[in-house]
C-alpha cells in the first residue's frame, strides 16, 4: 500500500510539475542564389550554431525549403514536422516545427493553408503570388507529462485581406486543436504591430513581449534585409500565448557572423513558463 500511494504521488507531482522552456520563431530566408553572398549555403553553418547555443527547445521556421530544413537536420537533437505549401508534401516553402526529441513526445500534427479553403494547397483571398501554410503540433513534456499546442504561419506578404483573414483563422483553428490545453501562436506575420493581423491574434492572445516578466532584449524590430549597418525597423515576427502561459523573458536575438545575419529575419526567442 505504501508503495502503491508513493507511486500515485509521485504521478500526481509530475502531472503538475512546472515546465519551463525556450520557444523561438525563426524566418530562415529561402535558398536562393539572388543572394549572392548571403545565399543559404553561405548561412547554413551559422543558423545551426544559433539554434544550438540559444538552446531553442521548440521552435518554428517560415521560408524553408526542403533542403534547408535537411541541412537543419544534422542539428539531431531535434525532430520535426511541417509540409511544403504548394502541394502539402515537400514542395515550396514550409512552416516547419522542430522540437527536441529527447524532451517531447509527438501525439498528433498537421497543416492547413491560409485561405477559404484551408484543407486543401489553395492561394488565400486577395494574395497574389503564393500559397501559404500554417503548421500545428500537439506535444507531451517528458516527464511531467504536460500537453501544449504549437501554431506556426507565415502570412502573405501583399494581400491585406489575406493577412486580416488568416489570422481569424489561425484563431479559430488555434482554439479547437488546442481546446483547454495551452497553445503558443507564432511565425512571421509581415503585420507590423498596428495592423488589423495583429489586433486580432492578440485580441485571442497575449503577445509574448507585452507580458515579459523582465525587460524585452533586442530591438522591437525583427526584419534586418541583410543590412548589418542600418538598425531594423519593422516588428513582423511575433510569439502569441493562451493565459496559461508565464513569460520569464523574451528577445530579438541580433547575432551576426563576420558583419554578416544568419538570415534577413532576426529570430524572436521567450522563456515561457506552466506554473504548476
Amino acid at each position: 500500500m505504501r508503495r502503491l500511494l508513493a507511486l500515485l504521488a509521485l504521478l500526481s507531482s509530475c502531472a503538475f510539475a512546472q515546465v519551463d522552456l525556450n520557444v523561438a520563431t525563426y524566418n530562415l530566408r529561402l535558398d536562393t542564389s539572388k543572394d549572392g553572398k548571403n545565399a543559404w549555403p553561405a548561412r547554413r553553418d551559422a543558423v545551426r550554431a544559433l539554434v544550438r547555443y540559444h538552446g531553442f527547445d521548440v521552435w518554428g521556421t517560415q521560408e524553408g525549403l526542403a533542403n534547408q530544413l535537411a541541412d537543419l537536420d544534422a542539428l539531431n537533437e531535434y525532430a520535426r514536422v511541417g509540409a511544403g505549401r504548394d502541394d502539402g508534401r515537400q514542395a515550396g516553402e514550409h512552416a516547419a516545427i522542430f522540437y527536441r526529441r529527447d524532451r517531447f513526445a509527438l501525439e498528433d500534427h498537421g497543416d492547413f493553408w491560409l485561405s477559404a479553403t484551408p484543407d486543401q494547397p489553395s492561394i488565400g483571398w486577395d494574395a497574389r503570388c503564393c500559397k501559404r501554410i500554417a503548421t500545428w503540433v500537439r506535444l507531451r513534456e517528458q516527464p511531467s507529462g504536460r500537453k501544449f499546442v504549437v501554431l506556426n504561419a507565415h502570412f502573405d506578404h501583399e494581400g491585406v485581406v489575406a493577412r486580416r483573414e488568416s489570422a481569424r483563422l489561425l484563431v479559430a483553428r488555434g482554439r479547437v486543436l488546442a481546446g483547454e490545453l495551452p497553445l503558443i501562436v507564432m511565425g512571421d506575420f509581415n503585420s507590423t504591430p498596428d495592423s488589423e493581423a495583429v489586433a486580432i491574434v492578440g485580441a485571442a492572445l497575449r503577445d509574448a513581449r507585452a507580458i515579459s516578466q523582465t525587460p524585452a532584449y533586442g530591438p522591437l524590430a525583427t526584419f534586418n534585409g541583410f543590412d548589418v549597418g542600418t538598425p531594423a525597423h519593422e516588428r513582423i515576427d511575433y510569439i502569441f500565448l493562451s493565459p496559461q502561459w508565464q513569460v520569464l523573458r523574451h528577445a530579438v536575438l541580433t547575432d551576426s557572423v563576420d558583419a554578416r545575419y544568419p538570415s534577413d529575419h532576426f529570430p524572436v526567442v521567450a522563456r515561457v513558463r506552466l506554473p504548476q
